[in-house]
């Protein structure tokens, strides 16, 4: 597509009203129902499917056909990801009154850094061509490296705990951590320091582990389309309500005990999909895979990962 810069900021500024209203909503501390949860996750679909139809009335089916297919995978993968935010929140015994203004900020984070990464993956697309092979070898790793974990994990999802990095214990230790939650405060005065508070710390995690998250995810969706303004409104509309996902299916996420596999698949799919597209720039004759088939097969495996995963989960409850 030929974005025009007036489009790019008038998309950024859109996203922006979008994020500044989400904020205001949830800007009090409170517990999350399951009705809120469900109704602002079903708002932030609509939106992304609204934001869809636009491409497919504007770009064609084309650009509207990698648009869903993006979407559909980063928010499966960002699924995966709130796992890892259950670990985190646990670890650090956040307030659940406070974890919504977590996932916030986190959210917030995640957006800048994915932007950063979507920036730096076009640049270098557009000066190495060859830079696809090593995209596809690296899903197919992660692929690879996703079944592995989900079997020699000690629990249903593969994670048993969350572990700080080396850079987030330095930061704290530089520092200093208070020994309890201020609020929603990051910075309080203690014995006459400034010291970080659990929750800029907690936000830290959330924020550290997301650049480990992006190092999948951007392969990934610039294996199902190059351009960048698809590339980015994708991961936006994705990660903009995962917050909202977080509260609505957390009870859910431990029964989704055969994600890890399609995830797996699905990577491993792109994977392939890029190689054969690199082989195709390359001069290779060698059949390319269309949106229309990534899209009905990234469906259809999460469906079906849906339902295994449910179907298992009741045999064992019942055994």
């Amino acid at each position: 597509m030929n974005v025009s810069l007036s489009t790019w900021l008038l998309t950024v500024a859109g996203l922006c009203v979008l994020v500044a209203a989400d904020f205001f909503i949830g800007r009090k501390p409170h517990d999350v129902s399951l009705r809120e949860a469900g109704i602002w996750t079903a708002v932030w679909v609509v939106l992304a499917c609204l934001f869809g139809v636009g491409l497919l009335v504007v770009g064609g089916g084309g650009p509207g056909g990698e648009f869903f297919a993006g979407y559909i995978t980063e928010k499966s993968l960002s699924v995966d990801n709130l796992f890892v935010f259950v670990l985190i929140m646990a670890k650090f015994a956040v307030p659940s009154q406070y974890q919504q203004r977590v996932l916030m900020v986190g959210v917030l984070v995640a957006l800048v850094l994915r932007a950063a990464f979507i920036a730096a993956g076009a640049a270098i697309i557009s000066a190495f061509s060859w830079v696809f092979y090593l995209f596809g070898a690296f899903l197919i790793w992660t692929a690879w490296k996703l079944i592995q974990d989900a079997r020699g994990g000690g629990s249903a999802d593969g994670h048993e705990e969350y572990e700080e990095n080396k850079l987030l214990k330095s930061v704290e230790r530089r520092f200093g951590v208070a020994d309890r939650y201020h609020g929603t405060k990051l910075w309080v005065e203690e014995n006459g320091r400034r010291v970080m508070t659990p929750m800029l710390v907690v936000m830290l995690a959330i924020g550290f582990t997301d650049i480990l998250f992006a190092l999948d995810s951007i392969p990934a969706i610039y294996g199902l389309t190059q351009d960048p303004y698809i590339v980015f409104t994708a991961n936006a509309f994705a990660l903009m309500g995962l917050r909202q996902l977080y509260f609505l299916i957390g009870g859910l996420l431990r029964k989704l005990v055969h994600l890890s596999y399609g995830l797996s698949v699905i990577l491993g799919f792109i994977g392939v999909k890029l190689v054969l597209h690199a082989l195709h720039e390359s001069g290779v004759h060698v059949p390319e895979i269309g949106i229309p088939f990534s899209l009905g097969f990234i469906v259809l495996v999460l469906a079906v990962t849906t339902a295994s995963s449910l179907w298992a989960t009741r045999r064992r409850e019942r055994a």
